[in-house]
């Protein structure tokens, strides 16, 4: 008798188990690893551009103010779980330990349109620890804004699985999305699974990273700063790493 799948845009199974954080002693700057806002970062053609306006300009008013407007999932920006799943929660109710800590930055050379399989996963280091932040640097954030961008590298189901399976927290990529790119995708049926498969068990996405290079092959501490919205499914963030090493 086959199993009955869940209902479309349910399915979360909430946080994995995450041990006590190690303390680390800073070895290095902070980076920023994250795109501006502006109407030229990087973002998917279904998603328009932000705005940016200026309300009130010095010095014909007392005081410079300017309104903004963007689809979260422009840019630099974070996954919440409630992005595939109606019963996982909003951005605002994400805790944030899951939004700072250690990790490792992979680097991965990988020609356009690759797949990241687990055998890749499992010879890159430093060695991922439960717990862990993982950032990948596969140089696709330098041709952001051209169309070699596009033919970015993704994961494979059995990478993400695998992923989920170390208890990483969060993941973070320095293209456009772990799936499959725009033309890449049949044209009827696509589900996103890569999303499906971390987001169910609560490993957080980060897309559009920027410039991850000087922090590969080490051990990093990351800050992703992203806005507290109010029953969003993502939140555009400004991310901070640095190079560290156990206290």
């Amino acid at each position: 008798m086959c199993d009955t799948a869940p209902p479309r845009g349910t399915g979360w199974r909430g946080w994995i188990d995450l041990p006590p954080p190690s303390p680390v002693v800073p070895a290095g700057p902070w980076i920023d690893l994250s795109h501006p806002v502006s109407a030229a970062m990087p973002r998917v053609p279904m998603f328009p551009p932000p705005t940016i306006r200026r309300l009130m300009c010095l010095p014909a008013d007392p005081l410079n103010v300017t309104e903004f407007g963007m689809v979260v999932h422009t840019g630099t920006h974070l996954d919440a779980p409630f992005h595939f799943f109606n019963d996982g929660p909003t951005f605002e109710a994400i805790p944030p330990e899951r939004l700072s800590g250690t990790g490792v930055v992979w680097r991965l050379d990988l020609p356009p349109d690759s797949l990241i399989e687990p055998h890749h996963l499992e010879a890159a280091r430093p060695r991922l620890r439960p717990g862990d932040i993982l950032a990948f640097d596969t140089g696709w954030s330098d041709v952001a804004g051209t169309d070699a961008y596009d033919h970015h590298p993704c994961l494979s189901i059995e990478a993400a699985a695998w992923i989920v399976a170390q208890r990483v927290k969060l993941v973070a990529f320095d293209f456009a999305t772990p799936d499959l790119p725009v033309h890449r995708r049949p044209l009827q049926g696509f589900d996103w699974p890569v999303h499906q498969v971390l987001l169910r068990d609560g490993v957080l996405i980060c897309e559009h990273l920027r410039g991850p290079r000087p922090l590969a092959g080490q051990r990093a501490e990351f800050v992703f700063g992203a806005l507290s919205l109010a029953g969003a499914d993502g939140a555009p963030a400004r991310i901070f790493a640095r190079v560290a090493r156990e206290g």
